[in-house]
């Protein structure tokens, strides 16, 4: 009993630790965004100065948008072109079906440096260039093989013969796919929405391939900016980006039940 009690309570700490470990970073950073020193100096001596500052700096706004509405387009593409492809994949046979499904995994295997080199020759090759529309392609190539592997996961749960029920009952393919299929792996496709909107959004090394002066992302900017000086208007910029993303998540895990009824 002694023993189970001591493994118990090892188990708890080791949780406490992995998750102060894993947000004792943000929190800090968050509380510094309201630190009026520019160096962290201590004492603390609460301001939101850097807070007005940041929408003043126009470059900053400026590649946030980007990376929002690149983001936003991202997920919108990868949602539709990903639930399409994996209900084509499941339910239709066809030659070269098994090898159109292990070419999903490289692209999300293999590291992003090499993957966005590849594309800087490939856009330079065909014409495009670098600028946003180029990051846009390289976010939807990047993020779509998850939306595929996340929906035909939730499709293996699904049983074939609610489909043959409902066309016995009349129900033409459409119907079947909005009333019957969609709302069962409707869990799915959000997953695989949100795996493609962090995707884009956190994207970092094929946008600063392809991205250019003026015409940059988020993550770039902030990697620019700490090479010419880091200003707690970062902070602020990214407090502001996990406030919102995290109501967001929560917001869906409610909405949607991904927790359970509880």
């Amino acid at each position: 009993m002694a023993t189970t009690r001591i493994l118990e309570w090892c188990g708890r700490l080791y949780i406490w630790l992995l998750l102060a470990f894993l947000y004792l970073p943000i929190i800090i950073m968050a509380l510094m965004s309201f630190n009026v020193s520019p160096f962290y100096q201590l004492p603390f001596e609460w301001t939101t100065e850097w807070y007005a500052s940041l929408w003043q700096n126009d470059q900053l706004i400026s590649a946030t948008w980007n990376s929002i509405e690149i983001a936003i387009i991202t997920t919108i593409i990868c949602t539709v072109l990903g639930s399409a492809a994996s209900l084509a994949l499941y339910r239709y046979e066809f030659r070269g079906k098994k090898v159109l499904q292990a070419l999903l995994f490289p692209p999300i295997a293999i590291p992003w440096l090499i993957t966005g080199t590849a594309m800087l020759i490939f856009f330079f090759g065909v014409g495009i260039g670098r600028g946003l529309f180029a990051i846009l392609l390289g976010h939807v190539a990047l993020a779509l093989p998850y939306v595929i592997v996340v929906v035909s996961a939730r499709l293996q749960t699904f049983a074939p013969e609610l489909e043959e029920a409902a066309r016995s009952l009349g129900a033409n393919q459409w119907q079947v796919t909005s009333r019957v299929t969609l709302p069962w792996i409707m869990p799915g496709v959000i997953a695989g929405g949100l795996f493609a909107f962090a995707v884009s959004f956190d994207q970092f090394v094929v946008s600063y391939f392809l991205s250019t002066p003026g015409q940059t992302t988020l993550p770039v900017e902030i990697y620019a900016a700490i090479r010419k000086g880091f200003t707690p208007e970062i902070n602020a910029v990214s407090t502001i980006i996990i406030v919102v993303s995290m109501a967001l998540m929560l917001l869906t895990a409610r909405f949607f039940k991904f927790g359970g009824e509880k």
